[in-house]
């Protein structure tokens, strides 16, 4: 049985399932690099305009495996270069949507930030517990946690280990919106959906210059948003779209 299903729901939208559910769809190495060649496909799939990560209705992800790592050594982690392995998913340059329900620990709370939007059940539970066996987050936790809710936030999830909420998630920023367990996957699929119908090359630039400008000062980051601005009016999307709205119809994007 493959550690990631591949689903199509839609026109350009496609859908990735973990599937180990006898660990809770724990990260191990094969879903790792799995995940790493299915994402670098994708980023060259001229048909996928949108992408969804999801598990299923007890865990998103439930962390590492640990039974996986228990012997390891430094040297034995270093050489797994889990850090590479997350490198095609945090460089996907389309949106990426997270459907989250139970449980997103440790390396599954760090895969659900690299999207680009969380859609939480209500249910679900958030958090960083590397910490209670004797180690601290790898895989970005730290760094992405601090970004989108601010330090006090992060040092409190990371130091004590302890499991949040998906209304506490909503409050802090760690997730874009709470709804009903049933409807996490429709609400994501609703989303993405939209998105895809809108012009590719103005929802890539969008995408690229929040992450780029993010970790610039202002000054640069208004002169990349600039620049993209301005690269778009190149586009034949552009023309389409403003004469659509101008001629009181639906545009027909092509991503051109």
């Amino acid at each position: 049985m493959p550690v990631i299903l591949i689903e199509n729901p839609y026109d350009n939208v496609t859908l990735l399932r973990i599937n180990r559910p006898e660990a809770r769809n724990a990260l191990n190495l094969e879903v790792r690099q799995e995940l790493a060649k299915i994402f670098q496909d994708l980023a060259h799939s001229s048909s996928v305009l949108c992408v969804i990560l999801t598990g299923n209705e007890k865990s998103f992800a439930a962390g590492a495996d640990i039974k996986e790592m228990l012997d390891a050594g430094a040297i034995d982690i270093m050489l797994r270069g889990v850090h590479n392995l997350l490198q095609p998913i945090a460089l996907f340059p389309k949106p990426l949507i997270a459907a989250v329900n139970g449980f997103a620990l440790g390396g599954g709370c760090e895969l659900a930030m690299h999207a680009d939007i969380i859609i939480a059940g209500e249910h679900a539970k958030f958090g960083l517990p590397e910490v209670k066996v004797g180690i601290m987050p790898g895989g970005g936790g730290t760094q992405r946690l601090i970004r989108s809710v601010g330090k006090f936030k992060a040092m409190l999830m990371a130091l004590t280990g302890e499991i949040i909420t998906a209304q506490i998630a909503n409050e802090i920023g760690l997730v874009s919106e709470v709804v009903p367990d049933s409807q996490v996957e429709s609400r994501a699929l609703e989303l993405a959906t939209h998105i895809a119908k809108l012009p590719p090359l103005a929802v890539a630039q969008i995408k690229e210059v929040i992450l780029a400008g993010q970790n610039a000062s202002l000054e640069s980051a208004l002169m990349l948003e600039r620049k993209a601005m301005q690269l778009l009016f190149a586009s034949q999307d552009q023309k389409e779209g403003m004469k659509a709205f101008v001629e009181k119809r639906k545009p027909n994007f092509q991503g051109k």
